[in-house]
């Protein structure tokens, strides 16, 4: 093996020297116990050394290691047998260096293949890498510190297909000595305390471990298996599972795993999702993990929740940050929220390591232990094999969430309801498939499901435009009156006309106001603010404390984006809203249930107030099972839910300083008709020029009036059922007799007929009272009608 390897050029702590003092000292030991061929070998080894000084005192260069190659090869032939040639992949070399001194013949013919004089690379292994392992083997040996940088070292080396092998290395350091130079400084434990904080920076290991301030005394035995199969194994895992489906809780095996990993049985995990809109870390919405930055909250400002150390590196470097004493970080700097959250949790050392994937940090992943120096930045490393797991994992996370924000979305909108989709899904093949054989004319087609039966019903708020009419003429009139305060503090301070032609005109403003509210005054009331006003307080501000003080108040109460006061409006408008989510939530929820009884269509508008559509029969499922039980059974429930959503209301309006009024509609529509989803249009409508029909009552039947009077049909506390036929009612009355026997309906039963509408005539109405369930308590009904309940709210 004459002049056919080198010594590495690259700095190290280590001054190497090849030498057999060890292997010397195991034959010397043999020589009092040994008989026969073994002692007869041991007194040729010791002979043999004996008489070469240089082979212990050790060789410097690769000149004079080829100088005694032959010595060498003898000496090293035992723990390279025969037998064992062509299956063991041993090598003798220096530590971490790629060339080898004496080898097996089955390493030199796997790394022959390649050819062209090829030397094998430890992968994932650098000249930084190479120096801080020099720098832990002396810590070691030297020193009795156990520091752990056991990473797996791998070689890659090309087969004679050109497939690439793994093969990972173990070391035999049972040959080494290392010796401390004279004049080298010695170590001490605040010394490793700072390196263990500290394995990036590699002139900060140089300054305690100067470049061969130590004699390295020896050689290494590397035995080596082929890997490849278990490498391929976690190639295929992490390919599996960018697209398999979670359809359980990992947190405990990602415990588990990483306690694995580090050997730390105590460890813990925490992960902090990224927003990059909003710039802040937040929970994970799915996952039952928690937080050991964001400690109890939501979410948290990026800067806030970071020191400037650990913000560096999760934004700048994509490093690992790690503290291996938090207690001392957090008596150093008391004020850094993120060293607060840490030692209040009981956690001693920490490693952050941020989750980025081409370059876009997508969280933090947090490792945090109850123990002083457990986690640090030398064991950091150990996440480098791991971290694309991690990555696919936390892309597969986000991908889903976004999936269950669009899901959010399409039940708070307009969506394809899942009963219907299987149709959708139909057409959408055949599209396709058209395409595919080069019809570049296809179109979707609209969807038609026929026969279907619809029910339609509301909880509707009464009087709303006059409400919000009324809300927004008490904001115009409160602005104007603060803004007159404002102007008469400043003409108090100077006496200028010009502020009194301003009084004057917001005065004028405010008494046409306080008779009505016309139809342009708030656009010509704004315009005169936004010319007038707002530039003029903006002067004013800086005036005197007094005039700050108003101009500030009276620009608290403005909406952003229209310079007007939002406060009646806003009261009324979250009244709607809480209203609105609390009816849809429970006729949601309880939708569910119902489709379980019979898959229908169903989907739901939020106004002022809650309105729904359903469309039941044969054409809505695929299997031919539709009887009109199901039609008469949803009716029913539908009777009861509007019942229910009218007790939401009640339970809200006893809450309320102003409640709001609802009045509640049933449409029956008695035959069936077809239902067609228009593409250009993207919602349902009914199909045909008879079935337009019930689209005419459906917008207009709530505002029409008992015949021969001037009273609407609907009426707040009492449910309003509109129908055409005889048989409709008889079936109706008999649910009404029902739900009066569950306490929903109360007895005041009236049968009214409906004047005639545009083009449509001959409609009816059952209206019934609805009973109110109150908690039992004492002197207190269990049932409200609607008088009871403004008796109360009265009272």
């Amino acid at each position: 093996m004459k002049n056919t390897w080198h010594f590495k050029q690259q700095e190290s702590p280590l001054e190497l020297r090849f030498s057999l003092s060890k292997l010397a000292q195991h034959y010397k030991e043999q020589l009092s116990d040994a008989t026969g061929s073994q002692l007869h070998r041991a007194q040729e080894i010791t002979g043999l050394i004996e008489s070469n000084p240089k082979l212990v005192t050790g060789l410097k260069n690769t000149e004079e290691i080829a100088q005694y190659q032959k010595e060498i090869d003898n000496c090293l032939n035992d723990l390279f047998p025969n037998a064992l040639q062509h299956n063991e992949i041993k090598v003798a070399s220096m530590p971490f260096q790629e060339a080898a001194i004496k080898s097996s013949q089955r390493y030199k013919d796997i790394v022959a293949i390649p050819g062209n004089g090829f030397i094998p690379k430890i992968k994932n292994f650098n000249d930084d890498h190479y120096y801080i392992m020099g720098c832990s083997i002396i810590l070691m040996k030297c020193y009795n510190f156990k520091i752990d940088f056991r990473r797996p070292f791998f070689y890659e080396i090309p087969d004679a297909t050109g497939m690439m092998r793994h093969y990972r290395m173990l070391y035999n350091a049972d040959y080494v000595a290392i010796e401390k130079k004279k004049n080298t400084p010695v170590i001490t434990q605040e010394d490793v305390d700072i390196l263990l904080d500290s394995f990036e920076n590699i002139d900060l290991w140089r300054e305690k471990f100067p470049p061969e301030s130590y004699i390295f005394k020896g050689f290494v035995i590397a035995n080596l298996y082929d890997a490849t199969t278990d490498a391929s194994i976690s190639n295929l895992k992490s390919g599996l599972l960018r697209y398999e489906q979670e359809n359980h809780d990992f947190t405990h095996d990602f415990h588990t795993i990483f306690q694995s990993l580090f050997n730390l049985p105590e460890l813990q995990i925490g992960f902090s999702n990224y927003n990059k809109e909003q710039q802040t870390f937040e929970l994970v919405p799915f996952k039952e993990i928690s937080s050991y930055l964001l400690y109890g909250q939501s979410e948290g400002s990026c800067n806030s929740i970071l020191c400037k150390g650990s913000y560096d590196s999760v934004f700048k470097t994509g490093s690992y940050f790690a503290i291996s004493d938090v207690v001392k970080y957090h008596k150093q700097n008391p004020s850094i929220k993120m060293y607060e959250n840490l030692y209040d949790q009981g956690i001693k050392s920490v490693i952050l390591a941020p989750i980025r994937n081409n370059g876009q940090l997508l969280g933090i992943l947090e490792l945090a232990s109850p123990n002083k120096g457990a986690l640090n930045s030398i064991n950091s490393n150990k996440l480098a094999d791991v971290m694309p797991y991690l990555v696919d994992s936390v892309l597969r996370s986000k991908e889903k969430q976004e999936n269950e924000i669009d899901l959010i979305i399409q039940n708070e909108c307009t969506s394809i309801h899942k009963s219907v989709y299987w149709k959708f899904e139909q057409e959408a093949k055949r599209f396709l498939k058209l395409q595919l054989e080069g019809d570049s004319n296809v179109q979707f087609r609209d969807v038609v499901f026929r026969n279907v039966y619809p029910l339609f019903a509301q909880v509707d708020i009464k009087g709303s435009s006059e409400a919000r009419n009324t809300a927004t003429q008490q904001d115009i009139l409160l602005q104007l009156s603060n803004a007159i305060e404002i102007l008469e503090e400043a003409f108090k301070n100077e006496n200028l006309p010009i502020y009194e032609q301003l009084i004057f005109t917001l005065q004028e403003y405010f008494k046409e106001t306080t008779l009505a509210l016309e139809v342009d005054s708030e656009r010509k009331i704004l315009n005169f603010l936004s010319s007038n006003i707002r530039p003029l307080f903006s002067h004013l501000l800086k005036k005197n404390d007094e005039l700050h003080k108003l101009i500030s108040s009276y620009r608290s109460q403005l909406e952003d984006n229209l310079g007007l006061v939002y406060k009646h409006r806003k009261v009324y408008d979250e009244s709607v809203m809480l209203l609105n989510r609390r009816m849809a939530s429970l006729l949601e929820r309880k939708q569910k249930e119902a489709q379980k009884m019979y898959p229908h269509f169903f989907e739901l508008f939020k106004t002022d107030g809650v309105e729904h559509n359903m469309y039941i029969g044969e054409s809505i499922t695929k299997d031919e099972s539709f009887n009109k039980i199901y039609l008469y059974n949803l009716r029913l429930w539908q009777l009861q839910m509007v019942c229910e959503m009218e007790n939401v209301h009640f339970s809200l309006s006893r809450k309320q300083e102003k409640p709001l009024e609802v009045a509640s509609m049933i449409l029956v529509f008695n035959t069936s008709l077809s239902v067609r989803y228009r593409m250009d249009e993207k919602r349902f409508d009914v199909d045909g020029t008879y079935n337009a029909r019930y689209e005419v009552v459906k917008k207009r039947v709530d505002k029409a009036f008992i015949k021969g009077t001037e009273e609407r049909i609907t009426q707040a506390g009492k449910l309003t059922i509109v129908y055409s036929q005889r048989e409709d009612e008889k079936e109706y009355l008999k649910y009404i007799s029902f739900l009066q026997a569950k306490n929903q309906l109360g007895d005041q039963i009236e049968i009214l007929e409906l004047e005639d509408l545009q083009a449509v005539t001959g409609l009816k109405a059952i209206r019934v009272n609805i009973l109110y369930k109150q908690q039992k308590g004492p002197n207190k009904k269990e049932f409200y009608t609607y008088e009871d309940l403004i008796d109360e709210i009265s009272s």
